[in-house]
């Protein structure tokens, strides 16, 4: 049987450059860029296939890989050479040239959805996370007398019994709260603070007052008495007492609302934090994540986070954007407009339960109040 006699590399193409390897950019692709010597191709250049692949003319058609991200990406010539900037104004992001914004027209419930915007900006300047809050909470409840019933504190902030025993045994562990019998009741225990968490409170107590000096000062003294008596009725009467400054009151407020919400879609899966993208996406028609995430003033991996819960529960669709092939286009399914219907029954819900606590004239004062925190830019940081 004959050998096939290999021709050396370099020479398998004719038009490969024999140091690079590298076949010269087809003339149908268009002179390349000027390099500097040394430099890199910059990303998203043309580079064009190899003689015998894509020739013009050929079944397969021409083709031109891109390099983006590390990938190399097979795209369509016409992709490649259609004019940059092309937005199509069925999904112009909000505050553009193209139709209202999404979030134009007040939501039901606009008041509930305000609160957690706040809290999202309190976030970006210090720890709202639920279980700073409560840790803070317990310590400062801790701080002015012992507890005898670890069931009646949690009662008193609100806070789920279960949940409860998960903040007394992460205190415990970093040994800022110590459990003794009670002599009186052997089968339970009493709470206090050790000398560990005595300090940590007095270190939280400074820190938290200085983060509310910066996160309210677009108010006068008065606004901020005001803003935390109002927030104060969102709560459950016996926390009222223990839930002081304006942050661990947005936080709370916000968390007891998000739950009342969530009760009223009990049984339905549904979640009341599916609302605002849900009606954002209704309005935006197909769009991508980052408009998505632009829309609700939300971050990147919080908007991956609700859109991949949307996709598992089929309320949101993950399909192809035309104008780009390497993002997907969300849109609303016809269940996700079904469930954005039930949703919204619950969110008038809990607007008229917020009204019923804020009493006469409070929801104004509140909304006017939450709005003068949320437009003030934040320039400093706290520790």
């Amino acid at each position: 049987m004959a050998h096939r006699i290999r021709r050396p590399r370099h020479l398998e193409h004719p038009q490969q450059d024999p140091l690079t390897r590298r076949t010269p950019p087809h003339p149908a692709a268009g002179p390349p860029a000027e390099l500097h010597a040394g430099a890199r191709r910059p990303r998203g250049h043309p580079v064009a296939c190899s003689p015998g692949r894509g020739v013009p003319g050929g079944r397969r058609g021409r083709r031109i890989y891109t390099r983006a991200g590390g990938a190399v990406l097979r795209r369509a010539r016409s992709e490649v050479h259609e004019p940059a900037g092309r937005v199509d104004p069925a999904v112009a992001p909000v505050g553009s040239d193209g139709p209202a914004g999404v979030l134009s027209e007040p939501l039901p419930g606009e008041l509930f959805f305000l609160l957690r915007r706040v809290r999202a900006k309190f976030s970006l300047v210090s720890d709202c996370a639920e279980t700073a809050s409560r840790d803070f909470l317990v310590l400062d409840a801790l701080g002015g007398q012992d507890w005898a019933s670890q069931i009646d504190l949690a009662e008193r902030l609100g806070i789920n019994r279960t949940i409860m025993v998960q903040v007394i045994d992460r205190l415990e562990d970093r040994g800022e709260v110590q459990r003794t019998r009670d002599p009186g009741n052997r089968r339970q225990y009493v709470l206090s603070l050790t000398e560990r968490g005595r300090a940590a409170l007095e270190d939280q107590r400074l820190a938290v007052a200085e983060r509310d000096a910066l996160l309210t000062s677009a108010l006068t003294r008065k606004e901020t008495a005001r803003l935390n008596e109002l927030l104060a009725l969102l709560l459950p009467a016996s926390a009222r007492p223990l839930v002081r400054g304006s942050e661990n009151l947005v936080t709370q407020a916000d968390l007891r609302l998000r739950r009342q919400g969530d009760d009223k879609l009990a049984g339905t899966g549904l979640r009341l934090r599916f609302y605002r993208p849900l009606s954002a996406l209704a309005a935006l028609g197909p769009c991508s994540q980052q408009q998505l995430a632009e829309s609700l003033a939300i971050t990147g991996p919080a908007a991956s986070q609700l859109v991949d819960d949307l996709v598992k529960q089929q309320l949101v669709h993950r399909g192809q954007d035309p104008h780009d092939r390497r993002r997907y286009a969300l849109e609303v399914t016809a269940p996700g407009r079904e469930a954005r219907a039930v949703i919204a029954t619950a969110v008038r819900q809990l607007a008229a339960d917020m009204t019923a606590l804020l009493g006469p004239g409070g929801e104004d004062d509140l909304r006017a109040l939450l709005l003068k925190v949320d437009s003030a830019a934040i320039t400093a940081t706290a520790p």
